[in-house]
């Protein structure tokens, strides 16, 4: 997901997809565990994600 998608977006639909993407990322890491995942890189780009809506969520409540 994008950062200008991510701007558009309320602080609960943040929160919503903030714990879409951490269930995703869980799941990719037991996959990952289990030597399942082909694309690891995948799971890097969760994370920063994950950062994104974070940084955006704390920016949206500061104001």
């Amino acid at each position: 997901m994008e950062l200008k998608e991510l701007k558009l977006k309320t602080a609960k639909e943040l929160k919503q997809i903030l714990n879409e993407f951490r269930d995703k990322l869980r799941d990719l890491r037991f996959k990952d565990a289990n030597k399942q995942l082909k694309n690891i890189r995948e799971i890097r780009s969760i994370k920063k994600t994950i950062a994104r809506i974070l940084t955006l969520l704390s920016g949206k409540e500061n104001k």
